[in-house]
């Protein structure tokens, strides 16, 4: 018996929305990175590119446990001497919720060519409306 392993050619990419209101970042995060990176189909294969799209709405509505709003801090850095920039999540969630959830999935996802191409295919949005109705996207709890 030998072992299947998927082709890029092979793979049909389906839609799949998830909600996450009143639920945890972090939670909703990792699920759709499990199915960005294709984790959730039997014929995974680790070295090729297997995932499908993803849409995540009320990305406002997520929920952040513990102290996290007042501790985490949103860090990045320009390059330049003295170019650190920090945002407390409170005022992140407040001002761009998307931007919080791509940075949470994207943490999750392989850093290398396949989590980058991974990345592409998640379209996030703070509120209930999503523009990919077109595609017929799956809901998933």
């Amino acid at each position: 018996m030998s072992t299947f392993m998927a082709k890029k050619e092979t793979i049909s990419r389906k839609w799949y929305v998830i909600d996450a209101a009143d639920k945890p970042l972090g939670r909703t995060a990792v699920k759709a990175a499990d199915i960005l990176r294709g984790k959730h189909r039997p014929e995974f294969t680790p070295h090729v590119d297997c995932g499908e799209f993803v849409i995540i709405i009320n990305a406002a509505k997520a929920v952040l446990t513990g102290n996290k709003l007042q501790n985490k801090y949103y860090r990045h850095h320009s390059g330049y001497i003295g170019g650190l920039k920090e945002v407390q999540y409170r005022k992140l969630m407040a001002t761009r919720p998307e931007l919080a959830m791509q940075h949470a999935v994207k943490g999750m996802l392989p850093h290398n060519s396949i989590g980058a191409k991974a990345i592409t295919r998640l379209k996030v949005y703070a509120g209930a409306e999503h523009a990919q109705a077109a595609q017929q996207p799956i809901a998933i709890d």
